[in-house]
């Protein structure tokens, strides 16, 4: 089931990034292009998830670009499940800001 954005519907912070997500590819694209990576809320737009990162971390932030991933098919024995599908949003931070998460 798809979730929709509901107007008028406002999301605290806290509830629109979820966690950030630690991979080869986000340590790469953190410390090359200063990008972070994160799942966020689905029903989340970017201006949301902008407003979220510059409050929760103290930082301005210079770009977002998300992405809607869709769930894959997966199987146990003969259990035929699915993953959930989910959103990620890369955020570029300014030349001078950084985030530390360890």
């Amino acid at each position: 089931m798809a979730e929709q954005y509901v107007p008028g519907l406002q999301l605290e912070p806290y509830q629109v990034v979820l966690r950030p997500l630690v991979t080869e590819k986000g340590t790469y694209l953190s410390q090359r292009n200063n990008a972070y990576t994160f799942e966020v809320n689905p029903l989340a737009t970017k201006e949301d998830i902008r407003r979220s990162v510059q409050e929760l971390w103290n930082v301005r932030v210079v770009g977002v670009r998300t992405q809607n991933r869709v769930g894959k098919p997966r199987r146990h024995k003969m259990m035929q499940g699915q993953m959930k599908s989910w959103k990620k949003a890369i955020v570029e931070l300014h030349e001078d800001d950084r985030i530390a998460f360890f």
